[in-house]
């Protein structure tokens, strides 16, 4: 049994039923030659890998979320042009829903809340559509000429909290969606790490990194990354500068505490990624208690109405 993160595709047919009932050897045959013809080819251009097919739909995953969202509009677009001389009615029009997320990986199968939530995202999406979530949507960035619809916090059957979910528009012009220029309030919040050697305090770390995203998104103006995407880099080595260009914002916030007893130290960097990775502010933490640490973070912090680049460098002091 395996675990790994990997970017999960569901695609199925909208209205099989009725067209299976209209037409069962017309509707087998047409759906036959969609995927010989287009979608498999598509898939492999793109370094997918088809789980399995379930009737009329599949279960795909991608190394890469550019290069899901990249093959999902690809199908979706020439499935226009294919289906352009054909009636309304007897059009088969796929939806295709896709998310970032831990899998459990096993026998060639994929199992887990990250291919749950997939599923459920495509059941939303529109016929000929692609939807996707905040995670995919947080990765593609700038990367792909594609402009994002937010349908905001979406209630999905057997998923336990809302998840906030994208339409992806396929116009024949699309435009390349930005999601925050550079003189902009954009950061990410990377994983705090926890410095105690007590694999215990992961659950303050992890909490104390929520708890600094969910505040800086309530901040009017401020593009933030959700967490599903940045816990992405939890545990990884890796380049600052990379992490903001993979994500396309300006700014990092990244950090570390240690625990013991009732001490406690927290170290906070912010990160200027886009001018090559300078310290524009830092500072240490020594609350007493978990109560004074939330206050200490939001009087210490540089103020979230501020532009990130304006803080003033404290690290010396």
């Amino acid at each position: 049994m395996e675990r790994r993160l990997t970017a999960i595709l569901a695609a199925d047919v909208a209205g099989y039923s009725r067209l299976m009932g209209a037409n069962e050897v017309a509707t087998l045959a047409a759906l036959k030659a969609h995927r010989t013809e287009l979608i498999d080819g598509k898939i492999a251009e793109h370094l997918g890998r088809i789980v399995k097919l379930t009737g009329d739909g599949m279960l795909v995953e991608f190394p890469s979320v550019v290069n899901a969202v990249a093959c999902a509009a690809g199908i979706q677009r020439e499935m226009r042009t294919r289906n352009a001389e054909i009636p309304q009615d007897r059009r088969i029009e796929f939806r295709i829903g896709i998310n970032l997320g831990d899998v459990i990986a096993e026998d060639g199968d994929i199992y887990g809340d990250g291919v749950n939530i997939a599923a459920r995202i495509e059941s939303i999406a529109q016929p000929g559509g692609v939807a996707v979530s905040a995670s995919v949507r947080d990765h593609v960035g700038n990367k792909l000429e594609l402009t994002f619809e937010d349908m905001g916090e979406q209630t999905l059957k057997n998923i336990d909290r809302p998840v906030r979910v994208y339409n992806v528009r396929l116009d024949a012009k699309p435009a390349t969606i930005a999601p925050a220029p550079p003189d902009q309030r954009s950061i990410a919040v990377l994983p705090f790490v926890n410095m105690s050697g007590d694999a215990e305090q992961e659950f303050f770390t992890d909490g104390l990194t929520e708890d600094i995203i969910t505040d800086l998104s309530n901040a009017p103006g401020f593009f933030v990354i959700a967490r599903n995407s940045t816990f992405a880099y939890k545990g990884k080595p890796a380049d600052v500068r990379q992490i903001a260009r993979d994500l396309g914002v300006k700014y990092i916030l990244e950090g570390s505490a240690r625990r013991s007893d009732k001490r406690l130290r927290i170290n906070v960097q912010l990160v200027d990624a886009a001018e090559g990775g300078n310290h524009v502010w830092g500072r240490t933490l020594r609350p007493r208690s978990r109560r004074y640490l939330r206050g200490a973070r939001r009087s210490d912090a540089p103020s979230h109405r501020g532009h990130c680049g304006k803080a003033r460098d404290n690290s010396n002091n």
